[in-house]
């Protein structure tokens, strides 16, 4: 087997070299570009949040660590619920395997009962 199709961070090519002056209106060029992002991405997380809701009359059962449970008895008598969904095909649901990015995002979930919100994960093995 060759890897020599295969680009590696160390033989990728550099960005070029300038002077600071130049270096520094790229980088307020980005920085608008960012900022404007932060801003958008701001106002669609804030319409996000104002969506109407849908009342749940479907009575679910889920399988929970000792017994069935009911979704309603997911909140744990909390405002909101906070639910991870991730399917894995094939392979076996451990965390060092998970994305390091969504092993972050899950660390979160322990300071939710703070802010009234109860969180959990669902994995889905075939």
């Amino acid at each position: 087997m060759t890897t020599s199709n295969v680009e590696h961070p160390r033989s990728a090519e550099h960005p070029r070299v300038v002077s600071r002056a130049e270096w520094l209106a790229a980088r307020k060029a980005l920085l608008a570009k960012e900022k404007e992002l932060t801003r958008y991405r701001d106002a669609a997380n804030a319409e996000r949040r104002r969506l109407p809701m849908v009342r749940i009359d479907k009575e679910y059962i889920f399988d929970g660590p000792d017994d069935k449970v009911r979704l309603l008895d997911l909140f744990e008598g909390r405002r909101q619920l906070i639910v991870y969904h991730l399917f894995h095909a094939g392979r076996v649901a451990r965390s060092e395997r998970l994305p390091s990015r969504w092993r972050q995002d899950v660390s979160y979930l322990l300071d939710l009962r703070s802010r009234n919100r109860s969180g959990g994960r669902h994995v889905q093995l075939p």
